[in-house]
């Protein structure tokens, strides 16, 4: 069964769209199916898997706002397997469109349903607000990838992202949860780093991935040359933290559904 996964933070300069390129190719590297869905109208996760932004004939606008099928918009990575669904300026103008439009909260999911049997993951690259796209990608998704800094300010947009996704998990999407808080940008020779990392560990434990992305130069330079990281170089400390953090990703999938399928077995008793 797929998952669907949004990545998402309303700060900018966090790492999201670098964690959602990078998430992407390091899973499809253990085999799984992955799509990547840039629902940012910057279009920076379709230019990181080298993507021409501006050569896309269709894009998340075209199928979003019914001018065209999903499945016409799909387009392969060009350095690593997997599937992106690209994003320009265009955007801007769906979202406009969607504060008129009925059910327009679940419009995303509406669509990704048509096509969620061909893949494992799907990961969604979120603008930096809490905007309409974002409660799309919320309302759609199963669970919600944040990556952060570990400075002080992260902390309280970390809360008002929490309410957030409680509030849409309350209302609309019974499924949504945190699934997982990313340390991005991490240093732990800095006394900051470690104290926020101690405030996070103390109201969101379990949700902290053991995996933290340290600051690497290759992992900054990949993006100008259209690639992931594991493409531009597999051996940089950038690339390896994200195989890392798949494999981490994996592993707590599996061990939801061992323990959702021992739950059933007790309930048949």
């Amino acid at each position: 069964m797929v998952r669907i996964l949004a990545i998402a933070n309303q700060k900018g300069g966090v790492g999201k769209t670098t964690t959602s390129v990078n998430l992407a190719a390091s899973l499809a590297s253990y085999k799984q199916r992955v799509l990547l869905v840039d629902f940012d109208p910057q279009g920076n996760a379709t230019m990181g898997s080298g993507v021409n932004k501006q050569q896309c004939r269709y894009t998340t606008y075209h199928f979003l706002t019914d001018r065209i099928g999903i499945e016409q918009v799909l387009v392969d990575s060009a350095h690593c397997n997997y599937q992106v669904l690209p994003s320009n300026g265009d955007l801007v103008a769906a979202e406009v469109e969607l504060m008129q439009a009925s059910e327009r909260e679940q419009r995303l999911a509406t669509k990704l349903k048509k096509i969620a049997d061909k893949f494992d993951y799907i990961l969604i690259d979120c603008p930096p607000s809490l905007n309409m796209l974002t409660v799309n990608a919320f309302v759609a998704s199963d669970g919600v990838i944040i990556p952060m800094q570990c400075e002080y300010y992260a902390l309280e947009g970390l809360s008002a992202l929490n309410n957030t996704i409680m509030k849409i998990s309350r209302q609309i999407n019974p499924r949504l949860r945190i699934e997982g808080i990313l340390r991005t940008m991490y240093d732990p020779r800095s006394s900051l780093t470690n104290a926020v990392s101690a405030q996070l560990r103390k109201y969101f434990d379990d949700k902290i991935y053991r995996v933290s992305i340290p600051r690497n130069v290759r992992l900054a330079e990949a993006p100008s040359h259209g690639m992931p990281a594991l493409a531009y170089d597999k051996n940089s400390k950038g690339a390896i933290a994200y195989l890392a953090l798949a494999a981490e990703i994996l592993k707590r999938a599996n061990t939801d559904t061992q323990i959702k399928g021992a739950n059933g077995a007790e309930n048949n008793d």
